[in-house]
């Protein structure tokens, strides 16, 4: 498959450079990712661990979020290959309206987490840092809900450069905020963690404004924006979208709260085995954004050609972006590996964590191409809409196989905080190749015109 690959050198180019402005913006949030955990960490190791704890069960709400959202790009990209720009509009509100009603709900279920958290049983000496960091969170949901619709409508018009910019310029001012907030830098308090908090809800609210300005303001909308006040909610457009988003929710839901799941049995282990967590888990989410973005542009891609009926092009689009992934997935596995030593020390200046996440690298590098070949079938699955087997194929993967092979790992072998990572690579890699296996048995249904897509 990696030979010949001359003929995919058109689909590799086109595949980047949609793709290119979704990976600067997904490592803008990388970026302020490590910042916050850097200038949380050097604030006080406690934070970071409270850090830790809260990130990974928001980051559970936010994925299945964005997961939702997905449901609108591959609508988009095949009316958008016919000229259909009104219908566009249409879906965007739509899709506003549903992703609003969503949000509400996941922070409805948070808030009741919340109330409950002590049956978590995390370090009390955390529960100072985690409730006031843990409402700001709360509040941010809606507003990174409605800003998904946004986003994935500009994907979906292959117009990927908008929402970078967008991202990359809340992101700076999100780290500028942490600056002052975090450390009380001219004049501010001293907030420490919850500084960040407060930095993060305002750059979220601030990227929902932006977006939906330029979507009502831009000539280039305008298309878009006229189909958008003519159009009404209606029940078979949101239909369409929680058939689609539903079980891409699901799906990136279920991976996302594998890890989270993983946060509590590392809470089990001490405040030292949780920081160390969090540091790992934002070095490793370098490489699912850098995959991410070239997977959503085969999604764009995929659309595209399924509007215009070319299956072909769907497979070859579908191999060149696997193949620009395992490059990518290479070049991150070697520089985990060369800066393993080095990496805790960005972070705190704490001996014992440095040294536990220098041990955890070796798991995060041995699922990486994983990790990158789930990513991009499950994108090419979302790109011909069929979504439902994915989410079922996910469930089976990290909570039959991830999480008990974490736990025997780490708790019956006795093996600690390096077993519990132990079941990662077992199930992104079984979730990437069951998911391949159906990209191929779905399009040569689709060649053969005897598989109707999701409508």
């Amino acid at each position: 498959m990696l030979l010949n690959a001359g003929k995919y050198k058109t689909h590799y180019i086109r595949t980047l450079r949609l793709g290119a402005p979704i990976m600067l913006g997904q490592l803008g949030i990388i970026v302020v990712g490590f910042a916050d955990n850097i200038m949380v960490g050097h604030h006080s190791t406690a934070e970071l661990a409270a850090a830790s704890f809260v990130n990974n069960f928001f980051t559970l709400a936010f994925i299945f979020g964005m997961g939702f959202s997905y449901g609108l790009t591959p609508l988009v990209g095949s009316l958008f290959a016919n000229g259909r720009y009104k219908e566009i509009g249409v879906l965007v509100k739509n899709s506003l309206f549903i992703n609003f009603i969503v949000g509400i709900l996941l922070s409805q279920c948070m808030f009741v987490l919340l109330l409950r958290i002590d049956v978590l049983e995390q370090p009390p000496e955390l529960m100072p840092y985690i409730v006031p960091y843990y409402l700001l969170q709360l509040f941010s949901v809606i507003f990174a809900m409605l800003f998904n619709s946004f986003k994935q409508f500009a994907d979906g018009t292959t117009d990927t450069r908008t929402p970078m910019w967008i991202m990359l310029g809340a992101n700076v001012l999100n780290i500028i905020g942490n600056y002052f907030l975090i450390y009380g830098k001219c004049g501010v308090p001293e907030l420490g963690l919850t500084g960040a908090g407060i930095s993060t809800l305002v750059s979220r609210i601030g990227i929902c404004l932006v977006f939906a300005f330029l979507f009502f303001k831009r000539e280039k909308y305008g298309k878009y924006a006229a189909g958008f006040r003519e159009g009404r909610v209606n029940r078979n457009s949101l239909s369409r979208l929680t058939r689609l988003g539903l079980p891409v929710g699901l799906q990136m839901g279920v991976e996302t709260a594998s890890f989270s799941l993983s946060v509590v049995m590392m809470g089990w282990l001490g405040s030292i085995a949780l920081a160390a967590h969090q540091i790992v888990g934002v070095v490793t989410t370098l490489g699912f954004m850098i995959y991410y973005g070239i997977a959503a542009a085969v999604t764009i891609r995929v659309s595209n050609y399924l509007g215009k009926k070319e299956i072909g092009e769907i497979r070859r689009a579908t191999v060149a972006g696997l193949h620009l992934v395992l490059a990518t997935a290479c070049i991150v596995v070697v520089l985990i590996g060369c800066l393993r030593h080095r990496i805790g020390y960005l972070f705190t200046t704490d001996a014992q964590v440095a040294g536990l996440v220098a041990v955890l690298s070796f798991s995060v590098m041995l699922y990486q191409f994983g990790d990158g070949l789930q990513i991009v079938y499950s994108n090419a699955l979302r790109g011909v809409r069929d979504v439902t087997y994915m989410a079922i194929a996910a469930f089976g993967c990290h909570f039959l196989l991830s999480l008990p092979i974490g736990y025997f790992c780490g708790f019956v072998l006795g093996w600690g905080a390096v077993g519990i990572w132990c079941g990662f690579p077992v199930g992104l890699t079984t979730l990437g190749v069951i998911l391949y296996f159906r990209f191929r048995k779905v399009t040569a249904a689709l060649s053969k015109k005897r598989f109707i897509p999701v409508q």
